[in-house]
């Protein structure tokens, strides 16, 4: 059990708070007075079955005393500090935690609460700015909002009325407010709503990511050689006829990803050989963009992998999101991504070291490729896909700043900015 300085401190501010003078407490845990008079003046450490039968006799577990809580509440109030650029004691976050361990747990709460919010205002700015099911919905509130207005004022304007003019501008009233109000809720519930079912207005693409997320990002039955057709219409998560065929689409490249990259072999060499996508192709005979689709099927045990594809236009067509590196939903995404620089150059390969803006900068190594196939022949035209597969980054190395988009990206003084943000202070 880790032990730090400030367990003797804890030990006496507990004793106190019990109303036990050193004597009781010694006797009551079988040491000596001057013993545990040392023990409190973090003098001597304390461990093992003594710490056990002086938490006993406090009543607390020999984790509160050890400091494990306090260590973790401490990493917590350095998180907070950090994200607020505030110039905390941060080598005295343990002994503030462990004297006041209510406040602490309050400031942890409400650093969480912020991260939590920050997210749920970038999400709902990220919908607001690009996504054309808002756009439609609010110009339905409008234009009845509208119609209402002026129906109102010809009413209100115009006293003697004919009886039938005056029937029919009321039954309009009466539609174009329920019009009204069904909009407004149905908007809310849109922006309110978490779960595509809920909605009832998710994107295919949406529709078939949940229900990836849900099942880990790793299908087993796919992997024992399940059929994939059925395994996509057996999904009741699925719930439009676009999803279910997007879905076949992706396991049916899963499961020929998984022919050519078997998952035991592949993760023998994984940990053997280590992260570099162009060396497993090499060591298996296929190209990168298959090694980055499997690296995002593995499971969980084998460590964190985001992936993202995208189109020639730039589009994202899939999305394996990770904690600290934001995808946008609708819209084009940062165009510093190394994705987008693969795009420009198929075929050569790309590395890089990014930092995510935020509260807290997040670091990623990524890895990027892009290809062109030509499905209908050389006559055709060129098809071009670019993925990106990242990890948390453990190097400490320079990092490239990256954004989420434009819109709601907070770095100042961007190059590639192609449009003022609407929150933070990147104008």
């Amino acid at each position: 059990m880790p032990l730090n300085a400030l367990t003797g401190t804890r030990i006496r501010e507990r004793r106190a708070r019990s109303g036990l003078r050193q004597a009781e407490l010694a006797r009551a845990a079988g040491v000596s007075a001057s013993y545990l008079n040392l023990i409190e003046h973090n003098r001597r450490r304390v461990a093992g079955d003594v710490l056990g039968r002086i938490a006993a006799a406090l009543g607390v577990p020999p984790e509160a005393l050890a400091g494990e809580a306090e260590a973790d509440a401490g990493a917590a109030l350095r998180e907070a500090a950090a994200a607020a650029g505030v110039p905390a004691e941060l080598d005295r976050a343990e002994e503030f935690a462990g004297r006041y361990p209510g406040w602490a747990a309050l400031i942890a709460a409400q650093n969480r609460r912020i991260v939590q919010l920050e997210q749920a205002v970038e999400a709902l700015s990220d919908r607001m700015s690009q996504d054309p099911h808002l756009s439609a919905g609010l110009h339905e509130l409008l234009s009845a909002a509208a119609s209402v207005r002026s129906t109102a004022a010809i009413l209100a304007d115009t006293p003697d009325i004919e009886p039938d003019w005056r029937a029919r501008f009321e039954r309009n009233l009466a539609e174009d407010t329920a019009r009204l109000a069904n909009g407004a809720e149905a908007l809310v519930g849109y922006l309110d709503g978490v779960a595509a079912q809920e909605t009832g207005i998710a994107s295919p693409q949406e529709e078939l990511e949940s229900w990836l997320e849900a099942q880990g990002w790793h299908l087993p039955a796919l992997e024992a050689g399940a059929d994939p057709a059925a395994l996509a219409e057996g999904a009741p998560e699925l719930a439009s006829r676009a999803a279910r065929a997007l879905a076949r689409d992706w396991l049916e490249q899963y499961a020929a990803d998984a022919a050519v990259l078997p998952l035991a072999p592949f993760l023998a060499v994984l940990r053997q050989d280590g992260l570099d996508p162009g060396r497993l192709a090499a060591r298996f005979g296929t190209d990168p963009a298959a090694v980055f689709r499997r690296l995002a099927t593995l499971p969980a045990e084998a460590g964190p992998v985001g992936l993202v594809i995208c189109d020639g236009s730039g589009t994202l067509v899939f999305r394996k999101p990770l904690p600290g590196f934001a995808l946008p939903r609708f819209g084009a995404a940062c165009p510093l991504w190394p994705l987008y620089e693969a795009l420009s150059r198929p075929g050569q390969p790309m590395q890089a070291r990014v930092e995510m803006a935020g509260r807290l900068a997040a670091g990623f190594d990524c890895w990027a490729w892009a290809q062109t196939s030509y499905p209908e022949g050389f006559a055709g035209p060129g098809v071009i896909r670019a993925h990106m597969v990242l990890v948390p980054s453990v190097r400490e190395a320079a990092a490239r700043p990256v954004g989420t988009s434009c819109r709601i990206c907070p770095r100042e003084g961007c190059a590639a900015r192609r449009e003022p943000a609407i929150m933070g202070e990147g104008r």
